[in-house]
């Protein structure tokens, strides 16, 4: 193996991937329709937990039929079709159907509560909504009622597994297919098909805006890194609401004729594993926590698991630890691992390592620079491109950036500059390999196991609670999660002392789960620079020592 994967030596943080192979020049459904002809009888989507499963001809004949059921709903050209669901069949079968129409996708994800969905509808607009009726304790149905009057856009709400499906597919039988072909024919590759609600620099979340050309094009690069041909089969426990699902999975397999297989709606260890060994998976997908309860389930049962068609896949979300890697290339058997870095803004990845990169590469780097993008590390006070191995902020460039934040074009200015590179807000160096580490972040955002939490949005919510006068909130480093929320609360003259406990229930059903505080610290005040700017880094150096983390 060679150690730096024929990467070229310069001393400046700047790289510009290869030009080959080529980005492909479709829309989403006009890519799907073209690898459906081409493997009409190969797998395209397995479900494990309902037995259900689509040929490449079967399912690209669904996903029209969903197509032509949205065209008789009057889904027009640009209209925002909203997703709220676990992991289904029918969540995939709704993303290319709405691509198929011109319509563009909001990924909702299935933690959102009351307080989440109602700003994500409102704010995109969203016309039609597609959504699960219950999962685990979540009523969604008593949800939507709950904020539909407050969404004066959305119009129709079909609920999955439930007669209003089923009759909304045969609404479309009544179109046909020649209007499906005609709206599909006004379609371009540049015309927005996603909005996903990433967090922000400051408050509520941003629905960053992405094309068909964007993720179609980086989910087919991620393969190809990879060496994905129509023979693979890819394992998906990653949530499809994120990038990681929808565009490095999905697309990813759709674009070279792969087999998608769903071990199950949430992720489950044993179901990941079981689904690999039944369908002899040769792909799988995780954050590093999803691989660590992997590893600890095939310690319990050994020689349960029949993990040897594996050979490939992805890791990503946040760092993975060097003996989790080791122990995934060498218990399950994933010799050609690879690590990725992205984030929703650039569709998502703009760095990987290589199939051919060492061990110790494939855990100290996010890779090198992905075909067709261009990266490189600046001062973030000057913006003047640093030196090999000089921290910095990570930029990137290319087909790749998304559109724009929908609807909020100075939050997107702020973003991307006038010369097309997307701000990452993430702390960087590129050795003179072109490897790229990430060594912290210049944007106060929190990963706690693969969900990125802004604390802004967190405190704001704090801040409704009546003993609260001031909060902010930090991550800690966690062994399970990567990172946990704390929050050091001043209370209102005379409140009674706020418990993690009380906190949490106070959270609970208004806010995401991952979003709500582990840790909670009673303070009289916070450290403070001398402009009077609170000093996140040195909460997050005594909240170690409070909580024995050093």
């Amino acid at each position: 193996m060679s150690g730096n994967g024929g990467a070229e030596r310069h001393d400046e943080a700047h790289r510009k991937g290869p030009d080959s192979p080529a980005l492909p020049e479709e829309t989403i459904g006009g890519n799907l329709a073209r690898i459906a002809a081409a493997y009409p009888d190969r797998d395209a989507l397995i479900e494990c937990a309902t037995g259900r499963r689509w040929t490449y001809a079967q399912f690209d004949a669904a996903a029209a039929d969903l197509a032509r059921g949205m065209l008789a709903a009057g889904v027009a050209k640009g209209d925002r079709v909203g997703i709220w669901s676990p992991n289904c069949a029918e969540w995939i079968l709704v993303q290319y159907a709405a691509a198929k129409v011109g319509a563009i996708l909001v990924n909702l994800n299935p933690a959102y509560r009351d307080h989440e969905i109602r700003f994500t509808l409102k704010q995109s607009g969203t016309s039609l909504l597609f959504a699960a009726t219950q999962v685990k304790t979540s009523d969604y149905v008593a949800m939507v009622s709950a904020v539909r009057e407050d969404c004066p856009d959305l119009h129709d709400v079909v609920f999955i597994g439930t007669p209003g499906w089923t009759a909304f597919v045969e609404r479309g039988a009544t179109v046909p297919a020649s209007t499906l072909a005609e709206r599909e024919s006004r379609l371009h590759p540049d015309d927005p098909m996603d909005i996903q609600y990433t967090s922000g620099t400051t408050g509520f979340p941003k629905g960053a805006t992405l094309s068909h050309r964007n993720v179609l094009g980086n989910g087919y690069m991620v393969a190809e890194v990879q060496g994905w041909t129509h023979e693979d089969r890819v394992c998906l426990p990653v949530p499809l609401y994120h990038c990681f699902g929808m565009v490095m999975g999905n697309l990813g397999a759709t674009s070279h004729g792969s087999c998608m297989v769903l071990p199950g709606p949430l992720f489950d260890p044993a179901d990941t594993l079981r689904a690999v060994s039944e369908e002899h998976c040769t792909v799988l997908y995780g954050v590093p926590t999803m691989f660590i309860a992997e590893l600890a389930l095939l310690e319990k049962t050994p020689d349960t698991y029949d993990l040897s068609s594996l050979r490939t896949g992805v890791m990503a979300g946040s760092p993975c630890p060097v003996e989790v890697m080791k122990r995934v290339i060498g218990e399950m058997g994933m010799a050609d691992v690879t690590i990725a870095y992205g984030m929703t803004e650039t569709s998502p990845v703009s760095t990987q390592t290589r199939r051919d990169d060492s061990l110790e590469r494939r855990v100290a780097t996010v890779g090198r620079v992905h075909p067709h993008v261009e990266i490189k590390i600046v001062d973030p006070d000057t913006g003047a491109t640093l030196g090999a191995d000089e921290p910095g902020e990570l930029c990137t460039r290319g087909y790749s950036v998304m559109l724009g934040y929908w609807d909020e074009p100075q939050r997107t200015a702020e973003a991307v500059d006038g010369d097309g590179w997307m701000h990452t807000g993430d702390l960087a160096q590129m050795d003179a390999d072109g490897y790229v580490a990430i060594v912290g972040r210049i944007k106060d955002m929190v990963i706690r196991g693969g969900e990125n939490v802004y604390p802004r949005e967190v405190e704001e919510f704090l801040y409704s609670h009546p003993d609260v006068e001031d909060v902010q909130v930090i991550g800690v480093p966690d062994q399970k999660y990567g990172e946990e929320l704390m929050a050091w609360v001043r209370l209102r003259p005379g409140a009674q002392p706020l418990t993690p406990e009380a906190v949490r229930t106070f959270c609970e059903g208004r806010l995401a789960h991952y979003k709500i505080p582990r840790y909670v610290h009673i303070v009289d005040g916070f450290p403070m620079t001398v402009t009077g700017k609170v000093r996140k880094v040195e909460m997050r150096e005594q909240a170690m020592e409070i909580l024995g983390l050093r």
